[in-house]
């Protein structure tokens, strides 16, 4: 009798220390499973966020305005010689649509005459604070020495028109939840006809690209 009231404790002890590991284990269980549901579920709505509200945007380019600031132009016969010297102004604005801020890198703004470079300014790196804008105001002015290697330019002259055009290029990145960066490229183009004898803008026709 004495031995069988000896082993009950045992068994007894036995058999709850079983159960109280097994609580244990499916407690600890029950904490990795929440702990991973709840980290699916932030990733699902971080990728929600990113696709809907925070989803980046291509920042807008808008060329309000180009208009002639100084054209000197003159042409002789003895010896046969064009002297031009031409300054645009351009007003230009930089719209950011995202929930986010914008920052640019140092970009540029080009004159072209039939393809050619002629003249550039530099725009500084910068940076448009969530759905706000930026205005630029730029002065190109034409490099005569580029201008006048092109025989073309004579006939032009002559003609009293004179066909150019801008492209501005503007590139950057929108961070989107402090997680993604996402770049971004707004150009915008313009074509122009200078009226030389009219001194100013005869014709405009402006093109606008975006692409992330």
């Amino acid at each position: 009798m004495e031995v069988e009231k000896k082993d009950v404790p045992r068994v007894t002890t036995t058999v709850a220390g079983d159960r109280n590991r097994h609580r244990k284990r499916k407690r600890r269980r029950c904490i990795c499973l929440s702990v991973i549901a709840v980290v699916l579920l932030l990733a699902l709505i971080i990728l929600i966020l990113a696709l809907t509200v925070f989803k980046a945007k291509r920042p807008i380019t808008t060329v309000n305005s180009v208009a002639i600031k100084d054209l000197d132009a003159s042409v002789s016969l003895l010896p046969p010689r064009v002297s031009l010297n031409v300054s645009l102004d351009l007003d230009i604005t930089i719209r950011n649509p995202n929930k986010v801020r914008v920052k640019f890198r140092n970009s540029s703004a080009i004159l072209l005459y039939k393809g050619e470079v002629i003249g550039d300014v530099p725009i500084p790196a910068g940076e448009i604070g969530s759905d706000g804008t930026k205005q630029l105001n730029l002065t190109l002015t034409v490099f005569a020495d580029r201008l006048l290697t092109n025989t073309d330019v004579y006939a032009d002259f002559i003609r009293g028109n004179l066909p150019v055009s801008t492209s501005t290029r503007i590139s950057g990145k929108a961070r989107v939840l402090n997680l993604f960066n996402i770049r971004i490229v707004s150009i915008s183009s313009c074509d122009l006809d200078i009226s030389i004898s009219d001194r100013r803008i005869a014709n405009q026709t402006c093109h606008y690209s975006n692409k992330n």
